[in-house]
């Protein structure tokens, strides 16, 4: 049943900050979107709780063997496959990891299918065929709350025990959806009116950016602040991995560089050797007895 009236709910409201918006010169609107956006840290920060609850339900998840699934409708849809799509390089973890699904499937993803967001039944086919399981996490992303995709994902996530979360830009959601937590970011009214890929979509990919990497983080993907769980699989990342064993070793950069590939390209693993003057699979079974830890293998 719906909520409130569509209306009503923030996200469709007139913006009066913008309402001569097509009156005002280039640099004028540049200012007012970029007023605009200074406020929506803040949102987020109100909703701070709940992204705390959120980490702790999907930390909890990946320990016990299960995956993160973003899904979601236009814009909602696509920042979550792009979080999604960023965790391999980036932490070395399986793309099964975190899965992003978007209404309309991958074409969706480079060409606008609005109609797809309405179609509650496809949402459940689409967690069948990517294999959602009781015990992983569904974080179901709607600006509004108006998806009805994003609605039916939720319900059968919970019909089968997977734990559930709803990601909001409104007070209240337009659709309900019985869910372990709500994170609703009161972003308020758009620059131009209902265009939630603004102020809504930065504030989203806001609270993606925070879920995905404090997770990463507990799980002992970070070590300080450095990389050290990337997948050198580029020039880019490869010469990032030895400056991080570099730093964090003292040995040079030809050393780190000649580590490095003695442990098949593996940031964690040529720091663990040098630090344990070890070979790779010694070292690999360290990291193993530290749940993957430097910080309790190196301090």
């Amino acid at each position: 049943m719906d909520s409130i009236e569509r209306k009503d709910l923030n996200t469709e409201g007139q913006n009066f900050n913008s309402n001569n918006i097509d009156e005002l010169s280039v640099i004028e609107i540049l200012e007012v979107i970029n007023q605009e956006d200074k406020l929506i840290a803040d949102k987020v920060a109100d909703a701070m709780s709940d992204i705390e609850k959120t980490i702790r339900v999907c930390t909890d998840a990946i320990k016990s063997g299960g995956s993160i699934f973003y899904i979601g409708a236009g814009p909602s849809g696509r920042l979550g496959v792009l979080d999604a799509s960023e965790i391999p390089p980036t932490f070395s973890a399986s793309p099964d990891l975190f899965k992003g699904l978007i209404a309309g499937g991958d074409q969706a993803l480079r060409k606008s299918i609005e109609g797809a967001e309405d179609n509650p039944k496809q949402a459940v086919v689409d967690l069948k065929a990517a294999n959602l399981q009781p015990g992983d996490v569904l974080i179901g992303i709607s600006t509004s709350g108006a998806a009805r995709y994003v609605q039916s994902a939720l319900q059968y996530a919970e019909s089968i025990g997977a734990k559930t979360i709803y990601l909001i830009c409104n007070k209240t959601p337009f659709l309900e959806a019985n869910t372990d937590v709500i994170i609703s970011i009161d972003t308020g009214a758009e620059i131009i009116t209902g265009s939630t890929r603004m102020k809504a979509g930065t504030a989203t990919k806001m609270v993606l950016n925070m879920i995905s990497t404090t997770c990463m983080i507990k799980l002992g993907k970070v070590y300080s602040n450095l990389m050290v769980d990337l997948m050198a699989v580029n020039e880019k990342l490869i010469d990032r991995g030895i400056r991080i064993i570099n730093q964090l070793t003292k040995v040079d950069y030809e050393q780190a560089k000649n580590v490095l590939l003695k442990a098949d390209m593996s940031v964690k693993t040529a720091i663990v050797m040098i630090h344990h003057s070890c070979e790779p699979l010694e070292a690999e079974r360290i990291m193993e007895e530290n749940d993957g830890s430097l910080r309790k293998i190196i301090q």
